[in-house]
């Protein structure tokens, strides 16, 4: 058995945000859905809600209002959970609560037929714990919806340690034939996209916490360098500071306090003053009416340098020498065996962030990684304090001349985006090493379920499948708490490219 049969009826029990939208997606795709709630009324409260929202779609001409009368006369609202028994599949959304999601299960089996499957939305707990409460674990699968639910097109499916391969199977093609994404992965903390994308977030803290930027600059930088749709300080004030912070010690505490995912004190502090972002009017922003947003810094207007001299292919800002030239600013290459960089006329040299610091040397200045370098609006410079001043401004120069908006921040080593998407790579090779999805899996949940410009392993093979291994190793001896210790499979991945291009 694949995908559900139209003429089979669908329950959703919880009518929160999520049950309500899920109960959408299902009748949109032509399923009687029963919705039930444990609090009375609820369902048919859900049930009207839901009705008003197929009656915007209709003014907006994205529904008929034949389909929405049908859909309406599909949604049932159920007083009991013995009003679903002749269910084929039953979705929970109640309480992020372990007992109260293993009760609702265990009170189902009893009522359900033996080819019912069961699913949970839950975004935090895990599968196999939940479906430990059943006689019959096999039939038990994790369908974790993004919301909105009716418009975000990816569902995690998840598979329990005792889930069948036919119940992963039927849920994932349900999923497909109900117009959504797919991927597969397995009962691991935060499943695919709640797992990898921690770095996005605790990167920008830890360099807000190192005072090294504000959060209007590493979010512009984010953003317009990275190609990010938001950055980390606007996004997590939007979803609420409260709930992307339990997210973190979630996947924190359940990978035994893993130092990778550490909670950031930034935000806990911002969480505990009750700043939680839009929803209370303030987070890492003030979002009051009259309230001025902070600008991102921007450098002031800077001289050009006449020439740059290239030392090396410049790997992944190869594009930069087009650019440079196509400035009028004059280019002159040479082969260099160990590293690349860009020496200024004044002697200082100009390097893309690979992990170290500039203190470290006697005048460079650090530019950090874009997305695209040539669409790329603004680009983030780093320096130390023992920095040529002369230096810093040849830069900024230069980069200004390419059409780019500069912030000059800290010297953070790996900077912003260089930092956070090594970060992402690696996690995201850990996963596929360790049986959690597919690198296809992964890059699709990475682009649709947080809107990335790229997925991991994209990136990895535009950047070099060395390139993230080596920016970590040099950040982990400046940092040797083990944050950026590169993981077993980016080492791996890394070396058997060396071998395969003939390094001994």
């Amino acid at each position: 058995m694949t995908a559900l049969d139209l003429s089979s009826p669908v329950a959703v029990v919880g009518t929160g945000t999520m049950g309500q939208g899920i109960a959408q997606v299902a009748l949109a795709a032509g399923h009687v859905v029963r919705l039930h709630d444990a609090v009375p009324g609820r369902a048919v409260e859900a049930s009207a809600a839901i009705g008003a929202r197929l009656d915007r779609l209709v003014e907006k001409d994205r529904l008929s209002a034949a389909d929405r009368d049908a859909a309406r006369a599909r949604l049932l609202p159920a007083q009991a959970l013995t009003d679903l028994a002749d269910c084929t599949l039953v979705v929970e959304a109640v309480l992020e609560q372990l007992d109260v999601k293993q009760q609702l299960m265990r009170d189902l089996e009893d009522i359900v037929g033996e080819d019912c499957l069961l699913a949970t939305n839950t975004s935090s707990l895990s599968v196999t714990a939940i479906g430990a409460a059943l006689r019959n674990p096999g039939r038990f699968v994790g369908l974790h919806f993004f919301n909105p639910a009716p418009l975000l097109p990816l569902v995690e499916v998840v598979s329990g340690f005792a889930t069948d391969v036919t119940s992963a199977t039927r849920a994932y093609e349900m999923s497909r034939a109900w117009g959504k994404t797919p991927v597969a992965c397995a009962d691991t903390p935060g499943f695919i996209v709640n797992r990898i994308a921690r770095p996005f977030y605790a990167e920008a803290f830890a360099v807000y916490e190192a005072q090294a930027a504000d959060p209007a600059t590493i979010d512009a930088v984010l953003r317009e360098s990275g190609g990010f749709r938001m950055g980390a300080f606007e996004l997590t004030d939007l979803i609420g500071q409260d709930v992307n912070e339990s997210v973190t010690h979630s996947v924190w505490r359940s990978f035994f306090q893993d130092v990778r995912f550490t909670p950031s004190l930034a935000q806990r502090r911002l969480v505990e003053s009750g700043r939680l972002g839009r929803k209370t009017g303030h987070g890492w922003y003030d979002h009051g009416a009259d309230a001025e947003q902070p600008e991102p810094h921007t450098a002031e207007p800077a001289q050009a340098p006449a020439y740059v001299v290239v030392e090396g292919d410049m790997g992944p800002a190869a594009d930069l020498v087009a650019l440079i030239r196509e400035a009028g600013i004059a280019v002159r290459e040479e082969e260099e065996d160990h590293g690349t960089r860009m020496v200024l006329p004044g002697g200082g040299q100009l390097a893309l962030a690979d992990g170290q610091t500039s203190v470290e040397f006697r005048d460079v200045v650090y530019f950090d990684l874009a997305l695209d370098y040539r669409r790329a609006s603004r680009i983030a410079l780093s320096a130390s304090q023992d920095t040529a001043s002369g230096t810093l401004s040849e830069a900024i120069g230069l980069f200004q001349a390419l059409g780019k908006d500069v912030s000059v921040i800290g010297d953070a080593p790996g900077m912003i985006v260089a930092r956070t998407v090594a970060r992402i790579v690696d996690l995201a090779h850990d996963a596929v090493a360790k049986g959690v999805a597919t690198e296809e899996d992964i890059d699709t949940a990475m682009r649709l379920g947080v809107n990335y410009p790229l997925g991991p392993f994209e990136w990895s093979r535009r950047l070099g499948r060395s390139w993230a291994y080596d920016l970590l190793d040099d950040l982990h001896l400046r940092d040797p708490s083990g944050r950026y210790a590169p993981s077993l499979a980016l080492y791996r991945h890394a070396y058997a490219t060396e071998k395969r291009e003939g390094t001994p």
